[in-house]
């Protein structure tokens, strides 16, 4: 007989809930306990060890909550989810708070029930193994300051490894906000050089006048203003790495004494005329196509090929979506320690909306949306409306192409009805788009209930 994939226990106290629960998840390989009420709940969870609990919030004698409490003080790591016909967010964080998984409503939806379901256990099951392997693990998730566990950055962290030991030049490329900086600090911290500077230069943020003398130095009197000497961040990075941040920002003029200092390993100060030697590790990053920028004519070739011996690419956010969750936990536990605030983690439906948007800017704007979310929370679980995704978007409204609502247009004349179909339907289909085309978690999204969803799509003309 095959061996049931986990044990789970049903508590409802409709009959018919517990008949259709127990049916649905013994036809998914599943071993099922019902029990009718609280007590009955907590009895069997006294005499049997259960993988998930599935807890109505109201029950006939004692609350859904109680039964929560006695899981989790009977196994902390039994996984229990909550659901009800009654939503509310203050219902939802208390349940949260005592360490339930997820707060599903009523009426379920079958298919996302047993999505639900399959990723709770198999979160717990990873962190189970987390607690067996050890560190073993967790190397595969955080490399340094560096957070995913995507193939793409398991190749990254390889490459890191490989070149890290070498004097290799390395080329990380990606869009910005991707963590180019992150990249050279690791293969930095992995080297024989790890106790030695590394400096940062921003080849983009320092002024085109400025620039060649802050990369090489200059002497006493080399221009106006140069009233003492000055040592560079080449020099001061001697015997260290130098990482070179957006190195297709670099003029032409810029880009020749750069290549004799990456070929010969000498340069001369602004107003000098003896060479200065240095040993220093050149890592440079881009969010530019470098190879196009040669066909252009705005980077030099020569320079490109010394500089891009091995090249690094971060991937986008958007092509390694299995990390957004880990980024965004571990943001969390980040910014709730900085700031001081009790906020242990997000909802599993605010978890799903980040899953959804495709971050133009990437780590850096979840970091910032994250940082946001836990200054502004009230509550120690972010919860879907906290995220102020919105904000970070357009603020067009997606679907009503080139429109824009100006209320002194009404000294015109309007019509209202048809700017508020508009509006309507657009929030409708980007609420669906959040919610995969799942009508139920949409209309949950809009604070509105099934029927008066179906009846706006029927009277919109939306097409699911």
């Amino acid at each position: 007989m095959e061996e049931a994939k986990a044990n789970i226990l049903v508590v409802d106290d409709e009959l018919s809930m517990r008949e259709l629960l127990d049916l649905m998840l013994s036809r998914e390989g599943y071993s099922v306990v019902c029990a009718e009420n609280g007590g009955d709940a907590i009895s069997k969870l006294e005499k049997m060890r259960f993988d998930l609990v599935l807890c109505d919030v109201r029950l006939g004698d004692i609350s859904g909550i109680d039964v929560l409490k006695a899981a989790k003080e009977g196994n902390s790591d039994t996984v229990v989810i909550m659901i009800s016909a009654y939503a509310a967010t203050e219902v939802a964080v208390e349940a949260m708070n005592e360490g339930a998984y997820d707060f599903v409503p009523k009426p379920l939806d079958i298919g996302e029930l047993k999505q639900t379901i399959d990723k709770a256990l198999s979160i717990r099951t990873v962190e189970r193994e987390k607690e067996v392997l050890g560190s073993n693990i967790e190397d595969h998730i955080h490399f340094g300051r560096i957070v995913g566990s995507h193939p793409k950055m398991q190749h990254i962290y390889k490459m890191i490894k490989q070149v890290a030991r070498t004097r290799t030049r390395v080329l990380i490329t990606g869009e910005s906000g991707t963590g180019k900086e992150i990249i050279a600090r690791a293969i930095h911290e992995q080297s024989d050089r790890a106790d030695k500077p590394f400096v940062v230069v921003n080849c983009g943020g320092i002024p085109e006048n400025l620039i060649e003398s802050e990369l090489f130095g200059h002497k006493r009197g080399a221009f106006t203003g140069a009233t003492s000497e000055k040592k560079g961040l080449f020099a001061i990075a001697h015997n260290g790495t130098i990482f070179l941040d957006e190195i297709g920002e670099l003029s032409m003029p810029l880009q020749v004494k750069l290549l004799r200092v990456v070929q010969d390993g000498v340069f001369k100060p602004v107003g000098g005329t003896e060479d200065i030697s240095v040993d220093a590790r050149i890592l440079s990053a881009t969010n530019k196509r470098l190879a196009d920028e040669v066909i252009a004519g705005r980077f030099r070739e020569d320079l490109f090929y010394r500089l891009n011996v091995i090249e690094i690419n971060v991937p986008p956010l958007r092509e390694r979506r299995s990390d957004i969750r880990i980024l965004a936990q571990y943001f969390v536990r980040k910014f709730a320690g900085e700031t001081g605030k009790d906020v242990a983690k997000l909802s599993t439906y605010a978890l799903d909306m980040l899953e959804k948007y495709n971050f133009p800017g990437n780590v850096r704007e979840l970091e910032n949306l994250i940082e946001r979310s836990v200054t502004l929370s009230t509550t120690n679980i972010i919860l879907p409306e906290n995220l102020s995704i919105s904000t970070y978007k357009r603020r067009w409204i997606e679907g009503v192409p080139g429109r824009r609502f100006d209320l002194d247009e009404v000294a015109d004349g309007v019509d209202i009805d048809e700017i508020l179909s508009e509006i309507e339907k657009a929030y409708i289909k980007k609420a669906l788009e959040f919610a995969g085309g799942n009508r139920r978690r949409a209309s949950e999204l809009l604070g509105i209930s099934m029927r008066s969803f179906r009846y706006r799509l029927e009277k919109l003309n939306i097409d699911v």
